[in-house]
């Protein structure tokens, strides 16, 4: 058995691991494995800020399904990832944050750049360790990569003390080791009964709609889940994290559900008699008024974790296990009891086309002036043209919303965005993530002025490491998603959302030595992005002026049900 010391031990472990690539920020209390990391094969992004390196690793994890990793110092280095952790817990992604923290010793006395990393992170991880001896560091990290990549899928940090790194102090390394948590094994499969069950349910539904969440997407259950609603001619919708989980221009497919959701896809959602609910936990945002929630529907829930399953809405048929592996079982079951043809459902696609056509995201064009919703249908559209089926990364707020509403998405893991904690900043630090994880793909981050600000240090990171990201920023000069709140429900009285004092963005990336380009004229939109996305080895950022007032469409009103819609943005 090899002997090695504990810093060693980290890097080692890390590459029997198979990871070749983690984001970090070093300090005092991890420079002994920063040194180990310098002979190592594992290449190592230095971002600029800890919260854009865990973003990295996030978006890394989810555009592969691999576990993401990061490495930052004890104290301000620990606590600068709280919001990227929970970030990567609200959207269930595969991570591991590997901590340096001051040594045993002086655990408890307030020493330099001291914190209570476990203590601080516990609410917004997964699972959390503190290695209190050399020889639990790489039982540990194994045992995180375990914990954050199966089950319901989350981020895992791992603590290592100072002195538990040491180099003088050599011990047994085991390659090789069997991870076995007694307290801890998920469900994989799903019950026999309950998927006899759901299949019957589905066999004999008459207004059916086929539910997709993350969980889809990180349960890499696109494909099975095609399969199902293919064979049984289901309409299919998706939450925010489940877009991409089934080709958005498939006939089947009806669009986004929930506050900002197409007119079609919450009327089918309201007037279904089975729901079959895969990967989702029904947050608030996708039911509006739960007591009001499809009111005549039988829901199927599939998830992995079964603390999501009647958590905020009753399953009938509740089924806890992997997505991809309980559809298959679902597949097989349909088989068994010989549903070979789909129900006839031709009245209830029907009544599906009428609702088609409110056509709910069309818009009027101004004169003089450019719309949002135009920015990402032509970036859209010149994209499909090309065929570079890009990955877009967002941040939060109208842009994405519009992103959701107006972007085509034909392949799993394509749509990267902060769904459950809604992070600023997530935008650009996630592409650079995707865009190591995938060299060869088209990345795109679409994000607002005020978004962009959050972390616009990584563009230090693009420049270091010659990135051919593409951004484009909507630039409004406001808080584009609260302004529209306070325009409907404060009487326009604007506190503190009009953004003064914005840099010049273009100058800005310039400092960089990147290429930037301002947009304000609407006749110059789509010629101007031809050429951007047609430099596809060269990073880009498109600083686009557009409309102050617009607001997302359509929009649920609070508290009622999935049909109490706002249609168009005259209407308060």
């Amino acid at each position: 058995m090899e002997k090695l010391n504990g810093a060693k031990q980290v890097v080692r472990v890390l590459e029997d691991l198979g990871v070749d690539r983690i984001f970090g920020y070093p300090g005092a209390a991890v420079t002994d494995i920063y040194d180990e990391l310098f002979d190592s094969k594992i290449a190592h992004v230095l971002a600029r800020h800890e919260q854009g390196a865990v973003h990295m690793a996030d978006g890394f994890a989810r555009c592969t399904g691999k576990v993401g990793v990061a490495l930052v110092t004890s104290g301000p280095g620990a606590t600068n990832t709280v919001t990227a952790l929970a970030t990567a817990y609200g959207d269930s992604i595969p991570l591991v944050l590997i901590t340096g923290q001051v040594s045993t010793d002086l655990i408890g006395t307030d020493a330099f750049q001291e914190v209570d990393t476990m203590g601080v992170t516990r609410p917004v991880v997964k699972y959390s360790f503190l290695c209190k001896k050399p020889e639990d560091i790489a039982k540990n990290i194994r045992k995180a990569f375990y914990i954050a990549s199966t089950g319901r899928k989350g981020p895992v940090v791992v603590d290592i003390p100072k002195n538990c790194q040491n180099r003088s102090y050599l011990f047994d390394y085991e390659k090789n080791s069997d991870i076995s948590i007694r307290s801890y094994n998920p469900t994989v499969f799903g019950h026999k009964g309950q998927v006899k069950r759901a299949a019957a349910q589905l066999a004999k539904a008459k207004q059916p709609v086929m539910l997709l969440g993350g969980g889809v997407v990180q349960g890499d259950a696109s494909e099975i889940a095609a399969k199902i609603a293919r064979r049984l001619n289901f309409p299919v919708v998706s939450t925010l994290m489940g877009i991409s989980s089934y080709p958005t221009t498939d006939r089947q497919y009806l669009g986004m559900i929930g506050m900002h959701g197409l007119y079609e896809a919450n009327e089918t959602m309201h007037n279904s008699d089975l729901i079959f609910a895969v990967g989702t936990r029904f947050a608030d945002r996708a039911t509006n008024m739960v007591a009001k929630y499809c009111p005549n529907a039988t829901v199927v829930h599939i998830d992995v974790d079964p603390a999501s399953i009647s958590k905020t809405v009753s399953a009938n048929i509740p089924i806890v296990g992997d997505a991809r592996t309980v559809l298959t079982q679902i597949d097989k079951e349909l088989d068994e009891q010989g549903v070979k043809e789909p129900n006839d459902l031709s009245l209830w696609w029907k009544q599906i086309e009428e609702f088609k056509k409110k056509d709910c995201l069309k818009y009027t064009r101004k004169e003089g002036m450019i719309r949002p919703q135009e920015v990402i249908e032509t970036i859209n559209r010149i994209s499909n043209e090309l065929k570079l089926n890009p990955v877009i990364t967002t941040d939060v707020g109208q842009h994405q919303m519009f992103s959701a509403q107006y972007f085509d998405f034909e392949t799993p893991r394509h749509f990267i965005t902060s769904g459950g904690l809604g992070t600023m900043g997530v935008g650009l630090p996630a592409a650079i993530g995707a865009k190591f994880a995938l060299p060869d793909a088209n990345v795109f981050c679409i994000t607002g002025d005020g978004s962009f600000q959050m972390n616009m240090q990584e563009l230090a990171v693009c420049r270091k490491y010659k990135l051919p990201i593409k951004i484009f920023i909507l630039d409004n000069s406001v808080l584009g998603m609260v302004r529209q709140f306070q325009t409907v429900f404060y009487k326009e009285r604007y506190s503190a959302t009009n953004l003064d004092g914005n840099p010049d963005f273009v100058k800005l990336v310039e400092a960089y030595g990147f290429k930037g380009i301002r947009i304000t004229d609407d006749d110059k939109l789509e010629s101007t992005i031809r050429d951007v996305l047609m430099a596809k080895d060269e990073f880009i950022l498109v600083d686009i002026i557009t409309d102050t007032n617009t607001k997302v469409m359509p929009w649920l009103r609070a508290n009622g049900s999935m049909i109490d819609m706002m249609l168009n943005e005259e209407e308060k």
